[in-house]
């Protein structure tokens, strides 16, 4: 061998070095959503404030008593339950209930993870899980809103906060007249829209001047915190990508077919939970797809399902189910979207 050659060290792909461990990215997820969560507090008061504390300890309580039973490592220090618990508690009512957000926090982690196995093997967003079961169960409850902004919001709890288990939850209506808040409908700018005919600036649902869930306000602010997961590498991008354009496509043509009948695209984009769920739930790594053509598939699929919902179904908002049904479609978004490989033809690609 000649000495003066250089010596070169031939080694197999992968030359990934130093991948991200599962914590690390829960991790930047938690604090992509410490800024929604502040917000909420900044808008809604103490109220969001234990409202995102009990969903959070729920879920992390679930999680750490069935890994006892069943004699699992505990997994809560992955941060992965927290995420569940700060996006099941954004998706609520300011003003929801404490017992029934604990409740949500129970179902969701029981039955949209712990059943299936756990971190990795959940079908479905737990988080979503546990909001369903609550818009089932508490229908009501679900869809009392309270204005944001209220002067004693620090210093006061919203009277259906705390609500004893199984006690009807207190009116706020009177509550809110004390405010000196003239002319607060007690509807989202969906129901406003879908219900009565009116129409929100859409300024401001940018910056999240509005009634509706506790973290899904103020659109400017979850896209950036979107953006920083992206740019870190921590969420596939494609798929809020794919989704919100979707949503501004489908709504954009229904609105150019009767703009008097139908929201513009900007309304579409920053109302109700479409940003919320595209930046933090829709891009759920165990539950969407992992093929390149199929991750626009799967957004594209949820955003033409969201804006459905709104303008057709009975509901003001589709977000949820959408993302539900794009979940339970995923792995068979992955069977047919599969990349051919290089050099064979599609008779040589695999059944499973």
């Amino acid at each position: 061998m000649d000495k003066d050659r250089p010596n070169i060290d031939l080694r197999t792909s992968p030359h990934l070095r130093d991948a991200p461990t599962v914590p690390t990215i829960m991790l930047n997820v938690v604090y992509a959503l410490l800024p929604v969560c502040a917000f909420a507090v900044y808008q809604f008061g103490i109220s969001a404030l234990a409202l995102i504390v009990v969903t959070t300890l729920s879920c992390m309580l679930t999680e750490s008593f069935f890994n006892r039973i069943s004699g699992k490592p505990d997994t809560v220090g992955d941060f992965s339950i927290m995420i569940t618990g700060m996006l099941m508690a954004l998706t609520m009512p300011p003003g929801f209930p404490l017992w029934m957000a604990a409740v949500a926090g129970f179902v969701g982690v029981s039955l949209g993870k712990v059943m299936f196995g756990g971190l990795g093997f959940n079908v479905m967003n737990p988080a979503l899980i546990g909001r369903a079961f609550v818009q089932a169960a508490f229908p009501v409850a679900i869809t009392t809103w309270t204005p944001g902004g209220l002067p004693n919001r620090f210093v006061e709890f919203i009277p259906s906060t705390l609500t004893l288990p199984f006690m009807e939850p207190a009116p706020i209506a009177d509550w809110i007249k004390q405010t000196a808040i003239d002319g607060f409908s007690g509807a989202t700018p969906l129901a406003l829209w879908k219900f009565e005919q009116t129409h929100t600036d859409p300024m401001a649902l940018l910056w999240g001047m509005t009634s509706g869930s506790a973290g899904e306000t103020s659109a400017l602010l979850i896209l950036l915190c979107g953006i920083y997961l992206a740019l870190r590498r921590m969420m596939d991008w494609r798929i809020p990508l794919s989704m919100l354009g979707m949503a501004a496509l489908t709504g954009g043509f229904f609105f150019l077919v009767d703009p008097t009948a139908y929201p513009d695209p900007l309304f579409i984009l920053f109302s109700g939970g479409l940003m919320l769920g595209a930046m933090f739930m829709a891009s759920d790594m165990v539950a969407s797809p992992v093929t390149p053509m199929g991750v626009w598939f799967y957004g594209a699929l949820m955003g033409f399902v969201t804006v459905i919902i709104r303008l057709f179904g009975g509901l003001p908002e589709g977000v949820m189910y959408a993302i539900l049904l794009g979940n339970a479609v995923s792995p068979l978004i992955d069977m047919i979207t599969q990349p051919r490989v290089y050099g064979t033809g599609k008779e040589n690609l695999p059944n499973e």
